[in-house]
């Protein structure tokens, strides 16, 4: 079972953290840590304050690394298993920008929740693996979709073919993370981009997560179109000519999140 203090939960200013907080168990996840990232995402969501959020591990050593295996013995069938949670569900309904700060082992499930963030940045310790072939299966949180979209179908391959880790200097040549520095330095430069982001127009940054998924399965053509469509409705908005008087007026704008 999972205590409540598994996944932590907090913000500061417009940035809000999610952590996972089992650095004995390499921050594994069990169905309770899903429930409370499902209850975070949707607090996020809720709440106009939070504009962006991180998602991490506690201690040095481990981002996450996906399901815990011995809590799979919990789901008495397969199709139980099916209709679990699903914590990278959970993620990509989250509507703000989110920031992966990797800290350590980002495997299996783990490296599913890092990709379904919006921003990746790693430890220099950090490592990342599809390693569920080893145990006999693959993954079922968006493993393949987003490493193809994230590194090309070759490197996906062999990662999910091989289930061997990459370090972090691969992984940021690949283009699976946008920087690597020392582990560190990673929160306080995780905080300063959050930061940046939160200081941007939110309902821009929110309509960007929408076209950028839009982006990754339409042809050319639709893309383009729905990206103006999109685009149409943010100048729409109040925001947008917060946005506009302030750059007449040689200031800094004061965004709303309307």
């Amino acid at each position: 079972m999972t205590a409540a203090s598994d996944l932590l939960f907090h913000h500061t200013g417009h940035v809000a953290v999610i952590e996972f907080n089992r650095p004995a168990k390499l921050n594994a996840m069990t169905p309770e840590m899903a429930e409370a990232m499902i209850a975070a995402v949707a607090q996020c969501n809720a709440d106009p304050d939070i504009r962006c959020v991180i998602l991490t591990g506690s201690g040095t050593r481990a981002f996450c690394v996906g399901s815990d295996i011995k809590e799979l013995d919990r789901y008495d069938s397969p199709w139980e298993f099916r209709n679990r949670p699903e914590y990278c569900d959970a993620l990509r309904a989250l509507r703000k920008p989110v920031i992966a700060a990797v800290n350590g082992y980002a495997f299996g499930g783990g490296l599913e929740m890092a990709m379904s963030c919006d921003i990746r940045l790693a430890a220099d310790s950090a490592s990342f693996a599809a390693p569920e072939i080893k145990l006999g299966w693959i993954g079922g949180g968006g493993m393949v979709v987003h490493l193809t979209h994230s590194i090309g179908p070759s490197n996906a391959a062999k990662m999910v073919l091989t289930g061997d880790p990459i370090d972090a200097a691969t992984a940021c040549s690949w283009g699976l993370v946008s920087d690597v520095c020392p582990g560190a330095d990673l929160r306080e430069r995780a905080m300063d981009l959050a930061r940046t982001i939160a200081s941007r127009a939110p309902v821009a940054a929110a309509t960007f997560k929408t076209n950028l998924r839009a982006a990754m399965s339409l042809p050319l053509a639709e893309a383009v179109a729905y990206e103006r469509d999109l685009q149409t409705i943010c100048l729409a908005t109040e925001d947008a000519a917060e946005g506009r008087k302030a750059f007449a007026e040689k200031r800094a704008p004061a965004f709303r999140g309307r």
